[in-house]
């Protein structure tokens, strides 16, 4: 079983960058895919970004394509997401999940808590 927790959310202006890290705390990590989602205030919660389990291969929405980086680390159990060029709709409480989905989040079987990503204009 994979226990998740994010951190590296925050307040920052338009144009900015944050890094969120997630940490797992299972014996899968290396060999499960991770993926990060968003749930913006009164809207659904959406795909970010997905990278397989050898990190070999990413997967992003078109929302954030260009702009924010997926990677992981399996000696430390951490996946992380670069934002860079940040704008307002990126705001939402951010979640990583693992599992073998790739963009659909019935594929993903454990998630985190979620870290809150502000971004101000």
């Amino acid at each position: 079983q994979e226990q998740l927790g994010e951190s590296g959310g925050g307040l920052v202006q338009a144009g900015g960058s944050l890094r969120l890290s997630c940490a797992a705390s299972g014996r899968t990590f290396s060999i499960t895919n991770m993926g990060w989602f968003r749930q913006a205030p009164g809207k659904e919660r959406e795909f970010v970004a997905t990278i397989s389990w050898s990190g070999g291969a990413t997967y992003y929405a078109d929302s954030v394509k260009g702009r924010f980086t997926i990677s992981r680390d399996n000696a430390k159990n951490t996946v992380y997401l670069q934002m860079n060029s940040l704008k307002p709709e990126d705001t939402a409480v951010y979640y990583c999940a693992a599992g073998p989905g790739w963009e659909l989040e019935s594929g993903y079987k454990y998630w985190g808590q979620g870290t809150q990503v502000t971004v101000s204009s």
